[in-house]
């Protein structure tokens, strides 16, 4: 595959937990090597620990961290939220995936506006600048969650919209490629439940859970990845990715990480802003739903976006987290695998 083969790759977001799984995955060639990769965010710290990893060093003056023109990896200091940066940071970019964001559900119940700015106007910003300055990018694929399917917190509200700004841009942008991708938790990002019930396991704590029914998506960060990359690869303008991923009870989770031990489970209650379980594809998407491999479309609500081929819709019902979850001895199998991402996660 030569998707990126002389390409220049932006990245958004690109120092998160998926950003810089993507930037490795990318650096491997395996899509055929880019001409340059550009990380493009607002975290200094972040940036210099993600070059220092790069060039395999512990320590570097400025000097060197910033002589990089010669580097197939840069790094750009910016803002999603800045309109004048984003446009900055686009010009010479032929692919770009959108992962800034605010993600953690309880943050952005209490500071909803900070998630539009992000989500909404961060999505808005990329868009804008391609229109109006007429910007010759080909693709670019916004990184949503499954929490954007019947939403009911903040966080999925503005991933919501953040879709349907990049999948109606296709109207305006005809010579760019718009698409999403959208998936559940990943194991290895930071946030997530799997490095608290590591810490709770270490210190033989109890297992906090908020319910015994709760449901979650879950894949590796790989998955991830593979997503992102099929898109890229298969995607039309306006595709929405979900990839068909395995799901669990949170209970179930933390029985797989104790193992042996016998520590106890304790609930806690759920949080503001979650859901007992969540919708990778909804009832409503159902019937313009089609599967592509692992992964199922979901074909742009906007009909004059969609093609007029005849197709079999893939789903009868919505695919939720509270059907077909995996056993605790499968869960130990999923969390072996991703063993090696959560060791590896600080590394580019």
């Amino acid at each position: 595959m030569n998707n990126f083969s002389g390409k220049r790759i932006l990245i958004t977001g690109g120092t998160g937990s998926l950003g810089r799984h993507l930037v490795r995955r990318i650096l491997t060639g395996e899509m055929g090597l880019p001409a340059k990769v550009i990380v493009f965010s607002r975290d200094e710290a972040k940036q210099h620990r993600m070059r220092l990893d790069h060039l395999n060093r512990t320590a570097a003056t400025d000097e060197v961290i910033y002589d990089d023109a010669g580097d197939r990896l840069t790094f750009r200091i910016g803002d999603v939220r800045d309109y004048h940066a984003v446009v900055a940071a686009l010009r010479g970019a032929d692919i770009v995936f959108n992962a800034a964001a605010l993600k953690q559900v309880p943050s952005c119940e209490y500071f909803p506006y900070e998630a539009v700015q992000t989500n909404i106007d961060g999505a808005e910003n990329i868009v804008r600048a391609i229109v109006e300055h007429d910007l010759p990018i080909e693709t670019v694929v916004g990184i949503s969650t499954d929490k954007a399917c019947k939403p009911v917190n903040v966080m999925g509200m503005t991933k919501a919209v953040q879709e349907r700004i990049f999948i109606e841009a296709n109207r305006n942008c005809k010579n760019t490629r718009l698409m999403c991708v959208r998936y559940g938790n990943v194991i290895a990002s930071r946030g997530s439940i799997i490095p608290l019930f590591a810490e709770q396991i270490r210190e033989n704590r109890p297992l906090t859970v908020t319910l015994p029914e709760m449901t979650r998506f879950f894949c590796t960060l790989d998955s991830a990845v593979d997503t992102v990359f099929e898109a890229v690869r298969s995607g039309r303008a306006g595709d929405t990715f979900v990839p068909i991923i395995p799901a669990a009870k949170m209970v179930d989770i933390a029985k797989a990480m104790m193992g042996d031990r016998d520590l106890p489970i304790a609930f806690t209650g759920i949080r503001p802003g979650e859901k007992i379980h969540e919708v990778m594809v909804s009832e409503e998407e159902c019937f313009r739903t089609i599967r592509r491999g692992d992964h199922y479309i979901v074909l742009p609500v906007l009909p004059e976006l969609r093609t007029s081929e005849d197709f079999t819709p893939a789903l009868s019902k919505e695919f939720s987290s509270r059907d077909d979850n995996l056993t605790v001895q499968e869960l130990k199998i999923l969390l072996g695998v991703a063993e090696k991402e959560i060791a590896s996660a600080g590394r580019v």
